[in-house]
C-alpha cells in the first residue's frame, strides 16, 4: 500500500483530524491521480459493506458451546495436599496422645486401687523429669478437643470418599 492509498484510507474511515481532511479533499479535487484512486478506494469500500458475514450452523455453534461446557465442568480444583503430610500430622498427633496415656498412667497411684504391685525395676540414680508444671489442665483439654475434632473430619472425609465410590461402581 503506497502512501496515497494510505492517505484516501484514513480519509475514507474518517480517521483524519478536519485539517488534514480539508488537504485532502483539495488533493482529489484537483489532482487526478488522487481522484481515481479515492474512487476506487470507495467503490471498494462500498463493497466491503455491502458482503454479509456468514454464520456457523447451528450444529457446529452448539458442539463448540457442548464441549467448552464439558471442559468447565471437569473436576474443581482441589488444593493438592501429599499423602506423607497427612500421615506426619497424624503420627504427630498418635504419638502425643500416647505419651499423654503413658503420662496419665504412669503418674497415677495404683497402691490404692487393690491392684497388685506391677512396679517396673528401675535403676536408683534415674528421675524422671517434671512437666507437670509445663502442662495445665486447659492446655491438654485443648489438645484433646481439637485432636476430637482433627479425628471428625478425617472420619467424614472417608465416609465421603467411600460414598463416593459406591455411587460410581
Amino acid at each position: 500500500m503506497n502512501n496515497i492509498e494510505e492517505t484516501l484510507w484514513n480519509y475514507i474511515d474518517g480517521n483524519c483530524t478536519p485539517d488534514e481532511q480539508s488537504v485532502i479533499s483539495t488533493l482529489i479535487a484537483s489532482d487526478e491521480a488522487y481522484r481515481l484512486k479515492y474512487q476506487e478506494l470507495l467503490a471498494l469500500n462500498k463493497e466491503f459493506a455491502a458482503i454479509e458475514l456468514e454464520e456457523p450452523s447451528m450444529a457446529f455453534t452448539y458442539n463448540v458451546i457442548e464441549a467448552i461446557r464439558t471442559e468447565q465442568a471437569q473436576v474443581p480444583l482441589k488444593a493438592a495436599i501429599n499423602k506423607r503430610i497427612i500421615l506426619g500430622i497424624t503420627l504427630f498427633f498418635v504419638i502425643t496422645l500416647t505419651g499423654f496415656l503413658i503420662y496419665t498412667l504412669g503418674s497415677m497411684d495404683w497402691s490404692g486401687q487393690g491392684m497388685p504391685d506391677l512396679a517396673a525395676k528401675v535403676p536408683a540414680n534415674f528421675k524422671v523429669p517434671d512437666v507437670s508444671s509445663h502442662i495445665s489442665k486447659p492446655l491438654v483439654e485443648g489438645f484433646m478437643f481439637f485432636d476430637v475434632v482433627l479425628a471428625l473430619f478425617l472420619f467424614d472425609t472417608y465416609l465421603r470418599r467411600k460414598n463416593i465410590s459406591k455411587q460410581a461402581n
